[in-house]
């Protein structure tokens, strides 16, 4: 009797540790909807697309008046738990240099629609819808296109950059590059215990998604990217600031560590991890290396047309 009474104290132990553990998965793998809080400073249209059997939400921003169409355009991707309205921070000076700007909401996200289980790849794949609704838009020239991401944002930029994305530059702010160190990081955000969650909860996430965490393991990113820009030549510009401690330094060590052929890159000594383009010389680099491979390119396609 008192056997059996012990294994069912014991099965109903593991049963409500089991319930927590899938609970403490979910959590972690549903982004907090922040909303909507601010507004572009300049004129700008609400627009919706679809991708994933979706809606999301974006602004489109247009050129300066001053500007000639078709217009050079950059896409700005913001990070996991944010939404548009907070990667703002980078709007006006790109838009004072010369570009339209589209912004959205990831799915999950602000005012986009949910989904059951997010990951990197819907920072991918709406990114890739994103950049079917802009590059079928009239008023951009759809060869002078580039895109900043920040965090996760970034890495979805990369794991779009392997499906081939028809854009002239990239650039990452604060992105991680290792799987470890994102759910280590939302785990810590979360205020979770590494010990033993970081182990088990990954396992849920990808069954979640339908996915193999061992398969998702073997397409390793930064090695999915040097295969294909051995065949591609696309510019990439990765940003990181020295006093991130939310996505560590380490990160873009790692990637430089990984890429070949070597990326561009650069540190800055903003003290956290959504605030790179404080420090001066993100701008004095960002701004330059724009104009050389987007604005640059939508002007040598005027010239090209004129003379021809």
């Amino acid at each position: 009797m008192k056997a059996k009474t012990m294994i069912g104290g014991m099965l109903a132990v593991a049963a409500v540790t089991a319930g927590g553990l899938w609970k403490a998965a979910v959590k972690s793998q549903t982004p907090k909807k922040i909303p909507i809080t601010l507004k572009p400073p300049m004129p700008f249209e609400d627009v919706t697309f679809d991708s994933g059997g979706g809606r999301v939400h974006g602004w489109f921003i247009p050129a300066r008046a001053d500007i000639p169409k078709p217009w050079p355009l950059i896409i700005i991707a913001h990070g996991w738990g944010s939404n548009r309205s907070r990667v703002l921070r980078y709007a006006r000076p790109i838009w004072e240099a010369g570009y339209a700007l589209f912004m959205y909401d990831v799915r999950s996200h602000g005012a986009s629609d949910p989904v059951r289980a997010a990951s990197a790849y819907l920072f991918r794949d709406d990114l890739l819808a994103a950049l079917q609704y802009t590059t079928a838009r009239p008023e951009i020239d759809p060869d002078a296109i580039g895109v900043l991401g920040h965090s996760l944002g970034g890495l979805g930029t990369i794991l779009a950059v392997t499906e081939g994305i028809p854009v002239s530059a990239v650039i990452t702010d604060s992105m991680p590059s290792q799987f470890e160190v994102i759910v280590s990081s939302e785990l810590r955000r979360r205020r979770l215990p590494l010990f033993p969650l970081a182990q088990l909860i990954p396992r849920i996430w990808f069954w979640r998604l339908g996915e193999s965490l061992k398969s998702y393991r073997q397409r390793e990113p930064v090695m999915m990217l040097n295969e294909r820009r051995r065949g591609m030549q696309l510019p990439m510009l990765m940003v990181h600031s020295k006093g991130d401690n939310f996505i560590p330094p380490s990160e873009l060590e790692y990637f430089m560590s990984k890429a070949d052929p070597p990326v561009e890159h650069l540190w800055v000594n903003s003290g956290g991890h959504s605030c790179s383009e404080e420090d001066p010389a993100f701008w004095d680099t960002v701004i330059p290396f724009l104009q050389t491979h987007v604005q640059g390119r939508s002007k040598s396609n005027d010239s090209t047309i004129a003379s021809s």
